[in-house]
């Protein structure tokens, strides 16, 4: 297949993709969520496809997945759909976002596909991941509520099981995910270039070495840092309440008083700035859960620089989405604890040079699965699926090859 297009995959990613086939049907759709909520996808399905590929990301737009003209190659269907916080991360609520996937399993069930098939590229493994185990339980035993209380009818929802599941270097969940990439020294959360020397991960006293020579960290250092990152998750968690019980506070107000201005206190957002979050010392530190990543984050190769800047995980934020999808003390959106409801045959693809699941990570979700039908691969490859290193395979052509193989060895086109 020839290249034809440029693919973005993440923050500035892109990877030329393959051509659509010839005969592909393409229909662009707009649904209804359970709770009233409107979200859009795009089918493209080849005559006589029975199986459908679902990707989803939280908060991308897959549209335009590098993998889409891969599958249907293979003879898949492939539905691309957005949630109603598309490139958007100030008020993701991943309990939604759950409802905005069971509206395209509904809308693909009743289109009549056999077979569904989930597939969660990076924040999409944890999204899937949460929506199987809660479509999983019986109504009643699902979420009633957000982290931050805000009443979510999961209950009533129609959510179809899958039929089978597809994780493509799924990092743990964007609570878990930032919580390793918080930077600890930040002595004002006000104040972006404040500094508490003892944490700082780009300080040379503190084993930082000059990019891109890898640096070298102590054990004791490391301790002190990830425990340092827990606490400053937890100071945000406690902001992020604190401001939830303001807007609450001015509701109850309000329907006593019918005052607008109290009615306008329950609306004011109270957006929390979170500054410096590409700070995982794995990213400059090679030794730590090595695998074949090259030295830099996902953001860029020099992360003592990228931190700083505006581009990062969780930047600007309610409180309710911090509580729901940033915090790892309060989400819902955590792979390794929704992976026992994952109950259909599962793929995982591992790429070997990814530097957002690191090869514990994979053994521990892996392991979590609730599935007794697992197949682990690895392929060389970075996060977003680019190569390893210039002039080889991408990662992305790599996980296709797998993914068709092991798609057609359990279900037709």
């Amino acid at each position: 297949m020839t290249s034809a297009a440029t693919t973005r995959l993440g923050a500035g990613r892109y990877l030329d993709a393959a051509e659509i086939p010839s005969g592909t049907v393409t229909s662009v759709h707009e649904l209804a969520t359970a709770d009233g909520a409107k979200v859009s996808g795009v089918l493209r399905t080849l005559p006589g496809a029975d199986t459908v590929v679902s990707i989803m990301h939280p908060r991308q737009d897959t549209t335009h997945h590098v993998l889409v003209p891969e599958l249907l190659a293979r003879g898949f269907a492939v539905w691309t759909q957005g949630t109603r916080s598309p490139n958007n991360d100030l008020n993701l609520i991943h309990e939604q976002a759950v409802l905005d996937v069971a509206a395209g399993q509904v809308f693909l069930r009743d289109k009549g596909f056999g077979t569904r098939v989930t597939l969660g590229h990076s924040g999409g493994g944890t999204l899937f991941a949460f929506y199987h185990q809660q479509a999983g339980l019986t109504p009643e035993l699902r979420i009633a509520a957000t982290p931050s209380g805000r009443p979510v009818d999961l209950a009533s929802a129609d959510m179809p099981v899958p039929d089978a599941a597809v994780f493509l270097a799924p990092h743990p969940g964007q609570g878990a995910l930032l919580q390793r990439l918080i930077d600890p020294s930040v002595a004002d959360e006000s104040d972006p270039l404040s500094v508490i020397d003892e944490f700082d991960p780009f300080s040379a006293a503190n084993g930082f070495a000059t990019p891109p020579e890898s640096s070298s960290y102590s054990g004791e250092f490391i301790d002190h840092y990830r425990s340092a990152q827990a606490d400053r998750i937890a100071r945000i968690d406690a902001e992020a309440r604190a401001r939830v019980a303001l807007a609450d506070e001015a509701r109850a107000r309000f329907k006593v008083s019918q005052d607008p201005r109290d009615r306008r206190a329950a609306l004011a957002p109270r957006v929390i700035t979170v500054y410096r979050t590409d700070a995982d010392l794995r990213f400059v530190d090679l030794s730590l859960d090595p695998n074949e990543r090259p030295y830099g984050s996902l953001f860029g190769r020099r992360p003592d620089l990228t931190d700083y800047g505006l581009v990062g995980f969780g930047r600007l934020v309610t409180p309710e989405a911090w509580l729901s999808t940033w915090s790892a003390n309060t989400t819902n959106a955590d792979f390794v604890r929704c992976a026992p409801g994952v109950g259909v045959p599962t793929l995982f693809i591992e790429l070997t040079g990814d530097a957002a699941c690191f090869p514990d990570d994979a053994q521990r979700m892996v392991a979590a699965l609730g599935t007794g039908d697992v197949d682990h691969r690895r392929v060389a490859g970075t996060h977003f699926g680019g190569p390893i290193r210039p002039g080889a395979p991408t990662g992305a052509s790599l996980a296709a090859v797998e993914i068709g193989d092991w798609l057609a060895e359990r279900f037709r086109g």
